[in-house]
């Protein structure tokens, strides 16, 4: 009897203690997996009844929660590095980053949010990174489409995502790869859809859908969007009830008055920009700071994380963890933002001061938010159509990827009171 009894005992002391310790998940240079650990913070969230210590500014923005051996068992699972420290250790790690000399602060993680990815159901000629950063990460999601977001379906969500996208009805603007079998479906599925929902035109329709997710965003919802789906939502905000759509894309030539007529009251981010029409140009306006504008190549090109006040600006603080200040550049069919066309409440998360572009910018649009994030891919500089998905595998601790994850995280996180 001894000999059964002696194991228990030992197991019971054991389980006791770890119930009295904290699990520190190190969000620095120390961490083996940091896409991961997003992931492990999530099923921690999504199935315990527990909260989650967002530690801002400390050791790369880790985190902090109860420790258990499943918890332990799981890390060792993702390959994830994680420290068991006393409650008392805990809680001195939370009086310091809260001590009002220490650009610092401890964020509630409470509740997941319910996570939308914008996204056609035909297969992609691409890859889309938040999709494969999601997935890498263990961190579940729906796609909708056009259907679901005219259909009213967008409030049973928190997090909106918005995938490479053309959102003026101009598929791409890629006209020159219309032989492409992928092009061809594409172009059926959005003519149907604006067929079923009553629009004349695709662009009518994608102005229906943008319309939408405005109101999705007024309403308290967090939208994140990346490459052509940050600048194009703008633009057909902007150009609401215009024709800027040239022939080759729906049948009738666009109105080429139509800057002077453009709303810069309507947009998210951007104002006084210009359209361009050019059909075979496969850019949209010029918002984005193209490739033959940036006087800068692969080896040369990185952009700098602006540095906020954790317990002033919790927000942007959040959406900027990372364990580099220093982020690799990577274009996109819309790769930065010239600075002088953007907001003035809009913030700058990220520039490159010496190109004077902006590459991560952040805003409220009434009880919502919104993210945009230049460039196709962090960890492929210049993403070709057709080409294959980059292995996450390889790039574990992909600090342009860690962006992402912030986004995803920043709507789980307990909000303050305003100080008056």
């Amino acid at each position: 009897m001894k000999r059964v009894l002696l194991p228990l005992i030992i197991l019971l002391a054991i389980s006791g203690s770890l119930r009295a310790n904290q699990l520190l998940i190190p969000m620095d240079d120390s961490q083996t997996n940091h896409l991961k650990s997003y992931g492990l913070v999530y099923w921690v969230l999504d199935s315990y009844d527990l909260e989650v210590d967002w530690l801002l500014n400390y050791r790369g923005g880790s985190f902090m929660f109860p420790a258990t051996q499943e918890f332990i068992n799981e890390c060792v699972i993702r390959n994830i590095s994680y420290e068991v420290i006393s409650e008392a250790d805990g809680a001195q790690i939370l009086a310091f980053v809260k001590n009002p000399d220490a650009n610092m602060d401890a964020v509630k993680l409470q509740k997941v949010p319910k996570i939308a990815v914008y996204s056609p159901k035909s297969t992609q000629p691409w890859d889309d990174a938040v999709t494969m950063a999601l997935t890498y990460a263990e961190i579940k999601y729906e796609k909708v489409f056009d259907e679901e977001v005219l259909e009213g379906k967008l409030p049973e969500y928190d997090w909106l995502h918005l995938h490479h996208e053309d959102f003026t009805g101009q598929f791409g603007k890629f006209i020159k790869m219309r032989g492409q079998s992928w092009y061809q479906q594409q172009q059926r599925e959005a003519e149907a859809i604006a067929s079923k929902y009553g629009y004349d035109k695709v662009s009518q329709a994608k102005l229906a859908v943008v319309k939408k997710i405005q109101g999705f965003v007024l309403g308290g919802g967090y939208m994140f969007a990346m490459c052509n789906a940050t600048d194009t939502y703008d633009i057909a905000l902007a150009a609401e009830g215009l024709d800027i759509v040239e022939t080759p894309y729906d049948g009738d030539g666009a109105d080429r008055s139509a800057d002077a007529k453009l709303d810069f009251n309507n947009t998210f981010a951007f104002k006084d920009f210009s359209l361009i029409y050019d059909p075979y140009v496969v850019e949209f306006s010029n918002i984005d700071h193209t490739s033959q504008e940036r006087d800068v190549k692969e080896n040369n090109d990185y952009f700098n994380l602006f540095e906020f006040s954790a317990k002033w600006d919790p927000i942007p603080t959040m959406l900027t963890q990372n364990h580099k200040n220093l982020i690799k550049g990577f274009m996109g069919q819309t790769t930065a933002y010239k600075k002088n066309l953007i907001k003035p409440e809009v913030v700058v998360l990220a520039e490159n001061r010496d190109l004077n572009e902006a590459r991560y910018i952040h805003g409220t649009v009434g009880k919502g938010f919104w993210t945009f994030y230049g460039g196709h891919d962090p960890e492929d500089y210049q993403h070709y159509v057709g080409e294959e998905p980059t292995d996450l595998n390889l790039h574990p601790n992909s600090a342009g990827y860690r962006l992402i994850l912030n986004n995803v995280l920043f709507p789980a996180a307990k909000k303050k009171k305003l100080k008056t």
